[in-house]
């Protein structure tokens, strides 16, 4: 039997990259805190983290989010310009928070990710643009798609208050649904994405998360025995 010392240095840990997606609404932020207890209870090391990043370009689109950042005249800051901002973010979340988590073997939960810039962003500008401009954004490890109806979701922000953004109105968020469709056929062969009922109690969505994690987590483990 080869020993360890004469297979050379073990390689670097890596934790598993896992996204929530979804219209507002859906339940992602719920899932996300759910699905870190649930791991954390299981001895993993767990870092959760969303986008619009909290880093500084993350800040200015939450601004425009709500309406709050506008351009010389009080115009609305542009659609691409935000797409523009959304890669920008991505690209500096990456390199301040999300790899080097991943690289001390840290499971990364992350609320929203490239899906997202296709889905909404891509629901105002050409989608083939947006994919163009995160083409740098390594792939999840596994995506998980959390998919309600456009009434559920419409119900959930209204029981949960607060200023909506401006992609929360209902007959945008129609857009992005049909937008998340076509993003999924774009990012085919390159993301793993599990659809996942979301019209649920949040304990039977997260009990089948798990479930669809758990291969990744176990080859994550086998990686680290060899």
């Amino acid at each position: 039997m080869t020993s360890r010392a004469a297979r050379g240095p073990r390689p670097l840990r890596r934790g598993v990259f896992i996204v929530l997606e979804g219209l507002d609404g859906a339940g992602t932020t719920t899932q996300l805190e759910r699905l870190a207890s649930a791991l954390r209870a299981d001895g993993h090391k767990v870092l959760t983290t969303c986008e619009p990043s909290p880093g500084p370009v993350g800040a200015l689109i939450r601004q425009a989010l709500k309406g709050r950042a506008v351009r010389t005249g009080g115009a609305p800051i542009a659609h691409e310009t935000l797409a523009l901002l959304f890669a920008a973010d991505r690209l500096d979340h990456l390199q301040s928070e999300i790899l080097p988590a991943l690289a001390k073997g840290i499971h990364v939960l992350c609320d929203r990710y490239t899906l997202s810039s296709l889905a909404y962003q891509g629901s105002q500008v050409s989608m083939d643009w947006v994919a163009s401009l995160n083409a740098h954004a390594p792939a999840p490890d596994v995506t998980l798609f959390l998919d309600v109806d456009l009434a559920t979701a419409a119900r959930r922000r209204a029981a949960r208050g607060g200023q909506a953004e401006i992609y929360e109105v209902d007959s945008h968020q129609r857009r992005v649904a049909a937008q998340y469709r076509k993003a999924f056929s774009l990012r085919k062969g390159r993301e793993r994405i599990a659809v996942i009922d979301g019209s649920r109690t949040p304990e039977a969505i997260t009990l089948e998360a798990l479930e669809v994690l758990r291969p990744y987590l176990t080859r994550e483990l086998k990686a680290l025995a060899n």
